[in-house]
């Protein structure tokens, strides 16, 4: 059994960005990650090959993580992360959907889709990479369970958590013995994650109501520099009303209006980095924030920098 360990201890700090996106590159996927503060990150993984699949251990301060779309054009083989968060929670959309995971759950990720992963705390997380062919052999449509909390307090999904946690601190020299495992793991992960199914009309209502919010999310980022959007604009465009929206994004953990105002500074983000021709008013102002230092003030407390340092940190890449 292979093992890799990577640490930021000895790496410099003007160096310490670069170098972390490369391990988290080769351990998972190319993904982009946005820092606090790029030269004080600390972080360490540790990688165990077994057989067919990885498994990781990361431990690092608050941290972003975004599979683009430029990201997945070169992807040649469909995969997995399965993440359990064990110190505080982490954030994840894609697919439509929005979810809080505390520790005690985990979630399933699609690497050949987009989607967000975050938290606001140092952490810890336990990661199975997985090939789409491998789950799929064990269970049916895995995508299903995509974005979706599994709750790991009792059953099948403790066990999956508890033999992620375990397998951890399985000696180097036991090769043999963690290829089965590897190979056990994923038949205790697909018997976990089929025993979440939803079914009948319940199954149906949830579907709908996913089918509503990935609507109401699509208008919302069709219009980030419209002014009138708001949630009675979201609503009207959907067809649905506004009651009946906010409830879609209860489900979500956030407001119809914070969700707007974050979609909104993550296109001023984007848009900082690759526009440096345009002021932060002018970007300020596309996105519907007609106040620069509000706009500055919300924009650091979400991605950690203010806009000036995240352009400056871009332009350093």
């Amino acid at each position: 059994m292979d093992i890799t360990a990577h640490s930021t201890a000895l790496t410099a700090p003007a160096q310490r960005a670069a170098h972390w996106n490369r391990v988290i590159a080769e351990t998972y996927f190319p993904l982009h990650l946005t820092y606090r503060d790029a030269r004080s990150f600390t972080g360490t993984l540790e990688r165990r090959e077994m057989g067919q699949v990885s498994l990781s251990r990361l431990c690092t301060e608050p941290l972003q993580y975004e599979r683009l779309p430029d990201h997945i054009s070169h992807t040649r083989e469909e995969e997995y992360l399965v993440t359990i968060p064990r110190r505080s929670p982490v954030e994840f959309h894609q697919l439509g959907r929005q979810v809080r995971c505390d520790p005690g759950g985990f979630i399933l990720e699609r690497g050949d889709e987009p989607y967000r992963f975050s938290y606001g705390a140092a952490n810890e997380l336990t990661v199975l990479k997985i090939s789409k062919r491998m789950l799929a052999e064990k269970l049916r449509d895995p995508d299903r369970f995509c974005a979706r909390i599994i709750d790991a307090g009792s059953g099948l999904p403790a066990l999956f958590s508890a033999m992620m946690g375990q397998l951890q601190v399985l000696p180097e020299t036991e090769a043999r013995a963690a290829a089965i495992l590897g190979r056990q793991t994923v038949e205790v992960l697909a018997l976990a994650l089929e025993g979440n199914t939803e079914d009948g009309e319940a199954g149906v209502r949830t579907a709908v109501r996913a089918g509503h919010l990935r609507r109401a999310e699509h208008v919302i980022r069709q219009n980030l520099s419209n002014t009138a959007l708001s949630p009675e604009y979201v609503a009207d465009a959907c067809g649905i009303s506004k009651r009946y929206l906010h409830e879609l994004f209860s489900d979500t953990n956030k407001t119809v209006s914070q969700f707007i105002r974050e979609e909104r500074l993550i296109a001023a983000r984007d848009v900082i980095g690759a526009s440096r021709h345009l002021s932060m008013a002018e970007i300020a102002y596309r996105f519907g924030f007609s106040d620069q230092a509000q706009f500055s003030r919300l924009f650091k407390a979400l991605f950690g920098l203010t806009p000036t340092d995240w352009r400056r940190q871009a332009g350093d890449a």
